[in-house]
């Protein structure tokens, strides 16, 4: 069962998975309201199944500190990742799993090279980290905002082809040192279409219970967006590694978002395959040894038959 689990899970991700080595052009290659013939209420019960498993093999991946999972979120603004980290990890042990989210890097941060802030966040074994956003704006908002790359203050003021080509080497050399020391790196981007994107902007103007979430930055980002569609494409074509391959979901139904999400991190726990510990022969002994004094013990912690 377990095994026919395993693979049902491989090849309904498997659409998803940019193939390493291809050439990438999102709105060709990938549907954003894709969702494999399922209905939704067939999707509520599967993400259930999703989630129990998760908490299966987390604690199993707790018990046996060995490896440590990063799962990275990248999305263009109202993407999904908040509601997708909500819902795909409701079933975790929370003192397993840590969420770091990245904003603007601050003058410490800035002292440093730019993996340095990411590096700080990683999972300890055992563990699962999630970034929302992730080491990959580094190759997305910057590219895009120049002004971004200029605070940096990196020597020689490099621009340009080389300086992404520099940098997907460098990324994809630094999560191949992390796979390689036993953190699995798992890379989501959830792939959202203009039209919904203005659709959820819409709806946070106009519910004042989702105000707070919307920014006037949101809309000038949205300006960017073929730019943004190109730096994105170029990305997943450039890092889509055989350690760490990217999943392109397709994000405007948020409910199949989260079972694809849900579907990609069980595959990396499955390929893990955590097990529980044995205890050796002395171990045990002392246990059964415990366990006949326990047993001795009466209901209120006197000896039996007293």
């Amino acid at each position: 069962m377990a095994d026919t689990s395993a693979r049902r899970i491989a090849e309904f991700i498997e659409p998803l998975r940019v193939k390493p080595g291809s050439k990438v052009d999102l709105a060709e290659d990938f549907d954003p309201r894709y969702k494999a013939h399922l209905t939704k209420p067939e999707g509520v019960e599967l993400l259930k199944a999703g989630v129990a498993l998760l908490a299966e093999y987390q604690a199993r991946l707790a018990a046996q500190d060995t490896y440590g999972v990063l799962l990275c979120l990248q999305a263009l603004d109202a993407g999904g990742k908040d509601g997708t980290i909500r819902h795909v990890m409701s079933g975790v042990n929370p003192q397993g799993v840590k969420v770091s989210s990245f904003k603007v890097p601050s003058a410490e941060e800035l002292d440093h090279d730019y993996l340095w802030r990411y590096a700080r966040r990683l999972p300890a074994r055992g563990d699962i980290a999630i970034f929302n956003r992730s080491h990959y704006e580094e190759v997305l908002v910057v590219r895009v905002h120049p002004e971004v790359l200029d605070r940096q203050r990196l020597p020689g003021a490099p621009h340009g082809k080389a300086l992404w080509k520099r940098r997907y080497r460098e990324i994809n050399d630094w999560e191949r040192y992390l796979t390689d020391n036993g953190f699995k790196v798992v890379k989501v981007f959830l792939n959202l279409s203009k039209e919904e994107q203005r659709a959820r902007f819409l709806k946070r103007i106009d519910l004042p219970e989702k105000n707070w979430k919307f920014s006037a930055a949101d809309v000038r980002e949205r300006r960017h967006w073929d730019e943004y569609q190109e730096a994105f494409s170029e990305m997943l074509s450039a890092t889509s590694t055989t350690w760490a391959p990217w999943y392109v979901v397709p994000a405007d139904r948020k409910w199949f978002a989260r079972i694809c999400a849900a579907a990609v991190l069980a595959h990396t726990l499955i390929e893990i395959d955590p097990h529980y510990p044995t205890v050796g022969a002395e171990v045990r002994e002392e246990l059964l040894a415990a366990r006949r004094e326990l047993e001795a013990e009466g209901p209120e912690g006197t000896p039996a038959g007293r």
